[in-house]
C-alpha cells in the first residue's frame, strides 16, 4: 500500500530500550528501570478515590472538547498557587496527555514548510511530530557550560519550543535567560512555546513559569511527572484568549475530548499536594544517589540537574556508539539507560541519559549494578 513521507519519522528510542527491557523480564530476568521518564509511584490516591466515586455514580462519556470546567478551575488556581498568576480558566485546555497538545499547538501555530527551533539535546518527539505535520524542525545546539539556554539570535524561526526543566538534562531557565528568548521571539514574529511538564520537580529554586512573563506565549503542562500520572494520558495547554476557539475547533475534530476518567482522577490529584512533595523528596535523595554513586561508577561527566529526574552524562571516553553501549549495559547489567542518540543527533552518539524517577530502593541496586559492569568492563 502506498504511504505518506510525513510517516516516516524516527523511532523514540526511548521506547524501544522499554520495550528491550519488558522483553528481558518476560523471559524472568530482573531489570532495573533508569529508561524511561516514569515515577515508580500510583496515581495519588485522592486521584483514584475520585475516580472509584465517579465510576460508581454512573457512566462516564465525552466531555466538552475543551475539558471539565471543574479541572480548567482547578488547574488555573495551581497557576495562582505556584507563580501567583491571575490565569482565567477560559484559557486553558484539557488535553489528552501533553503529546496531544505539541499535535494541537504545532498545527494551530504554524504552515506546512515553517521552521520550528528545538534545542539539542532535547525531547525527541518534538522533531518527530513536526516531521509529521510537514513542518521543518531546526536543530539549536546548546553547551552544558551556558546551562543549554539556547542562542537564537541569529536564526530566522517560525516557532521555538523549549522546556525548563529540560528534558534530558534537568537544568532550568532562568527568569532573566526565559524572558530574553521570549522579546527575541516577540522582536522576530516567532511563536514561542513553554513545554513546562517538569514544573514542580525542582530541588531548590523552583522553575518559572513564561505565564509569569507573558499572556502571549503557549504553555503545556502535564499531570504525568508530577503527579505521577503518565499511563492517565492528561496534560493541559494554556494559549491567548484569542487562540482559545482555534484550539476548540482543532481539538473536536482531532480528539473530541481527553479522557473523561482521566479528568476526574487528574480534580483528585489536584487536592493531593501533600502526597506529591512527598515524592519530589524521594527524587530528591534519589538525585543525590545518582551523583555521589554514578561518578564512582565511571560516569564521571555529568552537571547536577535543576529539576526533572534525569542525569545525562558524557559518555565520550567510553563509547562513540551509545546505543550499543545501552544495549550492553541492558544485557550484561540488567539495567535499561537511554542512548543520547534519542535526544541529539549529532552528539548525542557520545552521552546517556539516566533516569531516577524510580523507587530509591531501584536507584540504589541500579547503581550496584552499574558499579559491577563497568569494573568487570575495566578488565
Amino acid at each position: 500500500m502506498r504511504s505518506s513521507t510525513r510517516g516516516a519519522v524516527d523511532p523514540f528510542i526511548v521506547m524501544d530500550v522499554m520495550e528491550a527491557a519488558r522483553r528481558a523480564e518476560a523471559g524472568g530476568r530482573s531489570i532495573i528501570h533508569m529508561e524511561v521518564g516514569q515515577p515508580g509511584t500510583p496515581a495519588p490516591q485522592a486521584a483514584r478515590d475520585a475516580l472509584s466515586r465517579a465510576m460508581a455514580d454512573g457512566a462516564l462519556g465525552y466531555t466538552v472538547a475543551l475539558g471539565l470546567p471543574e479541572l480548567r478551575e482547578g488547574i488555573a488556581t495551581l497557576y495562582q498557587d505556584w507563580y501567583d498568576v491571575d490565569l482565567d480558566p477560559g484559557r486553558v485546555v484539557v488535553t489528552a496527555g501533553s503529546s496531544s497538545a505539541f499535535l494541537l499547538a504545532f498545527t494551530a501555530l504554524f504552515d506546512a514548510g515553517e521552521r520550528v527551533g528545538v534545542t539539542e539535546p532535547g525531547y525527541p518527539s518534538y522533531r518527530q511530530i513536526l516531521h509529521a505535520l510537514s513542518l521543518d524542525p531546526i536543530g539549536i545546539p546548546t553547551h552544558a557550560d551556558a546551562r543549554h539556554v539556547p542562542d537564537i539570535s541569529s536564526e530566522n524561526l517560525d516557532g521555538l519550543i523549549v522546556a525548563s526543566p529540560a528534558n534530558p538534562t534537568g537544568t532550568m531557565l532562568s527568569r532573566e535567560d526565559l524572558g530574553q528568548l521570549i522579546d527575541i521571539c516577540h522582536a522576530q514574529g516567532t511563536a514561542f512555546i513553554s513545554d513546562e511538564i517538569y514544573h514542580g520537580v525542582h530541588y531548590e529554586a523552583r522553575a518559572v513559569s513564561a505565564l509569569e512573563l507573558t499572556d502571549d506565549v503557549y504553555v503545556i503542562n502535564s499531570f504525568s511527572k508530577y503527579f505521577s500520572m503518565t499511563g492517565w494520558r492528561l496534560g493541559w495547554m494554556v494559549v491567548p484568549p484569542d487562540h482559545v476557539r482555534r484550539i476548540e475547533r482543532l481539538a473536536q475534530n482531532m480528539f473530541i475530548c481527553a479522557p473523561h476518567a482521566a479528568q476526574v482522577a487528574g480534580l483528585g490529584a489536584l487536592t493531593a499536594r501533600d502526597e506529591t512533595e512527598s515524592l519530589r523528596k524521594v527524587y530528591a535523595e534519589n538525585r543525590r544517589l545518582m551523583l555521589e554513586e554514578l561518578p564512582k561508577a565511571g560516569f564521571d561527566q555529568i552537571a547536577p540537574p535543576d529539576g526533572a529526574f534525569y542525569i545525562y552524562a558524557d559518555v565520550a571516553a567510553l563509547t562513540d556508539d551509545s546505543r550499543a553501549f545501552a544495549a550492553e549495559i541492558l544485557e550484561k547489567a540488567g539495567v535499561a539507560v537511554t542512548p543520547g542518540l534519542d535526544f541529539d543527533p549529532i552528539r548525542g552518539h557520545q552521552t546517556m541519559r539516566f533516569s531516577y524517577a524510580r523507587g530509591t530502593d531501584d536507584i540504589r541496586e541500579g547503581l550496584k549494578r552499574l558499579t559491577a559492569f563497568m569494573e568487570s568492563r575495566k578488565k
